[in-house]
């Protein structure tokens, strides 16, 4: 994955938009755009990712799950070929 990725993921990790929500690409550009501005840009939004491991890790990771999910669904993120497919 790329850092563009995992930072729009803990952006939306850290939005308040409902787990297991299917928002539009609309209303996650959104959620990002807020939840960077709240928390003073990408790396307040990694902190406070990282508290939510720390404090309540079985809520964080199908957060996270359903945060990368929609990220990689609706910027269509593709996943790097293995070395055995692009000899072939």
């Amino acid at each position: 994955m790329t850092k563009l990725t995992d930072a729009r993921a803990e952006a939306l990790f850290t939005s308040p938009l409902a787990t297991g929500s299917r928002p539009d690409h609309d209303i996650v550009e959104q959620a990002i755009r807020a939840a960077v501005r709240a928390r003073g840009g990408v790396r307040g939004c990694a902190a406070d990712v990282a508290a939510e491991y720390g404090d309540h890790p079985e809520c964080a990771v199908p957060r996270m799950r359903w945060a990368r999910g929609i990220v990689e669904h609706l910027y269509d993120i593709r996943r790097p070929r293995s070395a055995w497919t692009l000899v072939a």
